[in-house]
């Protein structure tokens, strides 16, 4: 048992974050486990797959999983998918792309896109930010 004050908070902090990953972790194993099972109706396991790679989706992005330990169980999965001779409707393929582009994931540094996209909502004309650097830049002196 640790007798650390700082060690014994982490061990709590750890605990719960165990706990929470737990669920989504869970749930994703049993959306891919239920779709593995409905693979020989078309229309069930194109709805159990789509909820798999959600449950992935979001387990990753919680960080319960590692991104690519999910794409890799959803490449699985559309292969057993294309097997069986079917595919995911038009626009289901990926249902959380969208939002996993919005929101990076924790931890990793932002690109040069994302870094552009920051910049083009600074003002663009050259006297707007003139006026901004001399009002940042502007001291006053008591005498």
């Amino acid at each position: 048992m640790a007798n650390i004050a700082s060690q014994i908070k982490r061990n709590r902090q750890n605990e719960k974050r165990r706990l929470r990953n737990r669920g989504f972790r869970g749930a994703a194993r049993s959306a891919v486990k239920s779709a593995m099972a409905n693979m020989g109706t078309q229309q069930a396991s194109a709805a159990g797959v789509t909820d798999a790679i959600r449950a992935l989706d979001k387990a990753a992005r919680k960080g319960s999983i590692h991104h690519r330990n999910a794409a890799r169980r959803k490449s699985r999965l559309m292969k057993r998918l294309a097997a069986v001779g079917l595919q995911l409707p038009s626009g289901s393929a990926q249902p959380d792309a969208a939002s996993a582009e919005a929101a990076p994931a924790r931890g990793r540094r932002s690109t040069k896109v994302e870094k552009g996209a920051a910049a083009e909502t600074e003002p663009k004309d050259a006297a707007a930010k003139k006026s901004a650097k001399k009002v940042a830049s502007k001291k006053t002196t008591k005498k």
